[in-house]
Parts: C-alpha cells; structure tokens; sequence
C-alpha cells in the first residue's frame, strides 16, 4: 500500500494547444514570456508532455497540487481543485476562493469531463486509473495532457542520477513553471525551499548521535501507517541528522503493526495532525491515545516520557508544505535534546 488515503468522453477532445494561446495572465506570479509565442516539452513520469501555448484551464486532482499550482499565483488559469484532505493553507485562502470546487473528494471521470480542461495535475499517478478520472493513455488519445509529481515516479530515473524527494519536488516547480510561462516564479520558490533545506542541514550538525524515529501518519482500526523507505519523511529524517526506524521497507506508508514499532524502539515519535480530515484515528490526540492504550507500546520510552513531535501530516506528504516540516522537527529535537 503506497499511501494509507489511496483507496461520452468526446467532449473532452478539445485542443488543449489551441487552449492555450493566450497571454499569461496578471495572476500568472513571474510570467516572462509571451504564452502564444512560447514552446514547453517536459517529461512526466516517463510520459513527454509537449505545450504549443500555456495553459488556460488546469484541474487540480488533490491538494498538493493545487496548492503548488497557487503558489505559482496559476488561479486564474485554473479550472477546478478536487479532493482536499484539510483546509487550503492560510496564504492561499484568497486565491483559493477563485477556483472551482469540482468535487471535495476524488474527482471522477465525468466530473473532469464537465470542467473541460487543458491539463490535469496530479501529486500521485493513482488518482488516473480507469475507475477514477481514466487513465493517463486514455486522456492522451483525447488530447488531454496529465502530469505527475515526479516524486510519485521514483523508478523513471535514470540509473546512477537518482535525486533526493526534495530534488523531485523542485523538479516539479520547475516543470510546472516552464509549462504554464512561470519559470521566474518556479526559480525563486526552488531557491526559498533550498533555504530551508540549507538550514536544517546545518542544525543536523549539532545533533548527537543518529536518533531513531518513527513516523505515525494514520490509524486505522489497529493499524499504524508509518512512513517507509520512499515517502518524504525518510529525507526529512537524514537532513536533520536522525533515521527512520523503517528505512528498511521500500514503500511510501506500509501498514504495520504496534509490536513492530515496538521492536524498533525509538528515540522519539512524529505523528502527523490530519484532525481537519476528521476521520477516526486522524488527529495527533487520537495517535497518542492509541499509543498509550496499547499495553507494548505505552511501556516505550518513547510514549511513557511523551517524546513525540506533533506535525501537519499535510506536510509529511511531498508539496509545497513540506519543508515547514523541517523547522517543527528541529524545533521539537531540541526540546527533546537530541540538538546541543
């Protein structure tokens, strides 16, 4: 399981080339060129995406992605956002309020269809399946481009140049700017996330020794999710100087059990707040309840001294948001004093 959430087309053969001829826009935040004159070919996941003209109604297909798509300031070319697992960040709010809300959860091929895009984007290539808004094939004999997240396409590098998630992240920005005529915008967001990254690099200096952690994002039933070998958090743990207690499962969130969190014993705990969501076991209070209700884990040090970190779990998922996650985990390590 790669994530715990995951669970007449002719009308959509519009020209998105066609669609997309015009200038960019005011809200267009570092448009640089003049949309009809410009020429964008990217790869997406192994899949080249070739723009004659800058899109001028992008779908969003979760929240990652738009929130990405606001920062680039693309509201104004965007023609809908669907599936929010929290409330929109507090610096996107406004723009926010002028975007379509095609559907508050995952968008299904109709309600795509309706929205007549140009381009739909996405954080994970699970949301274009056949059951869902179609595949990505499908969308593409019908003119229809679709794009990504590169961090959700690991397995498309190529052997020996393999980048970090963050690196995949920022390739995102990149890809999106160059595609939509924002590559100043795309630039100085790469160079303030890097800032960022540069300093709890530098605080990863002072840590002692290599703290184990674990990382709790969701309770289902019984079952913890944590993150895996791929997810965002495995990089966020080596930036900062600690190690993910499951480095060693190559995935995104596996599904585990309590004892094996147990056996791991770690110097401390991260469980992501997802309360907005409100579905059972999504907050931070119900994490630790759960933890100290269970009689293995409430005897760990971990849990018994209270050396857990509560974090957004919007941020423990590749977007925009995630590098405010490394400052509230090198904040908490220094109140747990693994920071000198």
């Amino acid at each position: 399981m790669r994530h715990p959430t995951r669970l007449g087309i002719a009308a959509l053969s519009l020209t998105f080339v066609a669609a997309g001829c015009a200038q960019p826009d005011d809200g267009a935040k570092g448009g640089q060129k003049n949309a009809a004159d410009r020429r964008a070919d990217v790869t997406s996941c192994g899949r080249k995406l070739t723009f004659d003209g800058a899109p001028e109604r992008a779908v969003a297909l979760d929240q990652s992605s738009t929130e990405v798509l606001l920062e680039l300031g693309l509201q104004d070319r965007m023609a809908g956002t669907s599936n929010l697992k929290t409330k929109i960040a507090p610096e996107y709010r406004d723009a926010y309020a002028k975007v379509p809300v095609l559907s508050p959860k995952i968008l299904t091929n109709e309600q795509l269809r309706a929205a007549t895009p140009d381009i739909a984007v996405a954080g994970m290539s699970d949301y274009f399946t056949k059951d869902r808004v179609g595949t990505r094939s499908e969308l593409a004999d019908l003119d229809l481009p679709s794009y990504v997240s590169a961090v959700d396409c690991p397995k498309q590098q190529k052997p020996g140049k393999a980048k970090t998630s963050f690196e995949l992240l920022f390739q995102d920005y990149e890809n999106l700017g160059k595609i939509f005529g924002v590559e100043d915008r795309a630039a100085r967001l790469v160079e303030e996330q890097r800032a960022t990254l540069d300093k709890a690099a530098k605080a990863a200096d002072r840590v002692k020794g290599e703290p184990n952690v674990v990382w709790l994002y969701s309770v289902y039933g019984d079952a913890p999710y944590v993150a895996g070998k791929s997810a965002m958090p495995s990089e966020m743990s080596r930036l900062v100087g600690a190690k993910n207690a499951f480095d060693d499962v190559d995935e995104d969130w596996p599904a585990v059990t309590w004892e094996q969190i147990a056996e791991r014993n770690p110097d401390f705990i991260v469980v992501g707040d997802l309360s907005e969501r409100g579905k059972p076991g999504d907050s931070a209070a119900d994490k630790r309840a759960a933890m100290r209700d269970n009689p293995l884990m409430s005897k760990l040090a971990a849990v018994a001294e209270n050396r857990i970190v509560e974090i957004p779990g919007t941020e423990m998922d590749p977007s925009v948001r995630t590098v405010s996650a490394l400052p509230r985990l090198t904040d908490g390590m220094k109140e747990l004093g693994h920071v000198r």
